[in-house]
């Protein structure tokens, strides 16, 4: 049973008007932070009220703790675009400017990061399993230069969202599994998951894998599978292309299930998982500790502590769908 939680998006006027700390008015220091997007553009990422969500979910949180751009704060805005392979120069290029701090917004910009500086804290808004991938020592007593969150969550969750997805569509029998082949995600403990929910509810699973960046083969065996309902894998890449792939379900009219609220925003039916926005506004609280003093090795690195179902009543409409009334009844938020 998924309680029913208020997810207070509405706080933005409040927000503007959150005075300074008193340490940092009287500090008189200007601090220069550090912030690493991995596909957003840059133009997005800009303003005290940022376009991309994640990101002005960010800045917000840094306002409320007494960072105000222009007054006690430089926000050096940086992203790949798409071009992982940047990750190395923008830290580069940060390093060189001499931020306090680097807060990096997907995982393999963490990994760059580490790898470029073992000096300048370094704060992940979220990561994928930074204990198996050797971003930290352990999630408790982190080490090093890095912490923050993680959007790692147990497995569970997955076939939890699968069971959410068959109650949507409770005549459904086949549904496409679009996976990174890179990330391995049908082979991972949370595809297993997944699996393992699909024999308990009567459901064959069609494995579509894709690259980053290339999704026409997957895209073209998931249209000849004739599959009821599409999964999409938690994973960076999914994010990312979340738009490419939530247009691909609209055009061959697949009900789709993905991990964030930002892709039932973008037009998905439903999702159900941890809120990154939540994350990325407690990142926020990790770069107000480290510049208060704290170092990053000794602040715990932070699990997901809010999780939302979320539900596009448009999009079911323009499938001709009809949302159980006890779905309805769970959702965190219902978008009309």
């Amino acid at each position: 049973m998924i309680d029913r939680r208020t997810f207070l998006a509405a706080t933005g006027a409040v927000l503007l008007a959150a005075p300074l700390t008193a340490e940092a008015q009287q500090s008189g220091k200007v601090y220069r932070v550090g912030l690493i997007a991995a596909a957003t553009p840059v133009s997005e990422m800009a303003g005290a009220e940022p376009v991309q969500p994640l990101v002005r979910a960010f800045v917000q949180g840094l306002r409320t703790l007494g960072y105000v751009e222009g007054q006690n704060l430089i926000l050096e805005r940086r992203s790949a675009e798409g071009q992982y392979e940047r990750f190395g120069d923008i830290v580069a290029e940060l390093v060189r400017l001499k931020v306090d701090v680097i807060v990096t917004l997907a995982h393999p910009a963490a990994v760059a990061a580490k790898a470029v500086t073992t000096t300048i804290p370094i704060v992940m808004a979220v990561s994928s399993d930074p204990v198996g991938n050797g971003l930290v020592r352990s999630l408790a007593h982190p080490g090093g230069n890095i912490t923050g969150l993680t959007y790692y969550v147990e497995p569970e969750i997955e076939a939890k969202r699968l069971e959410l997805l068959r109650e949507m569509l409770p005549g459904v029998s086949r549904v496409a599994y679009l996976g990174s082949k890179e990330d391995k995600d049908w082979e991972s403990p949370w595809g297993k998951s997944v699996r393992t929910a699909a024999q308990g509810l009567g459901v064959t699973l069609v494995p579509a894998e894709f690259t980053p960046g290339h999704y026409a083969d997957a895209f073209t065996l998931i249209s000849r599978a004739r599959a009821g309902g599409l999964f999409v894998a938690a994973s960076p890449a999914t994010y990312n292309d979340r738009a490419l792939i939530v247009d691909f379900a609209a055009q061959t009219r697949l009900p789709s299930t993905f991990a964030t609220r930002e892709s039932v925003e973008r037009g998905a039916l439903m999702s159900y998982g941890a809120s990154t926005r939540d994350n990325y506004r407690r990142a926020a609280s990790f770069v107000d500790k480290i510049l208060k003093g704290a170092k990053p090795g000794d602040l715990p690195v932070e699990q997901p502590t809010k999780f939302e179902l979320v539900i596009n009543l448009k999009t079911a409409k323009a499938l001709g769908l009809t949302i159980p009334p006890s779905l309805l009844a769970r959702a965190d938020q219902v978008i009309e």
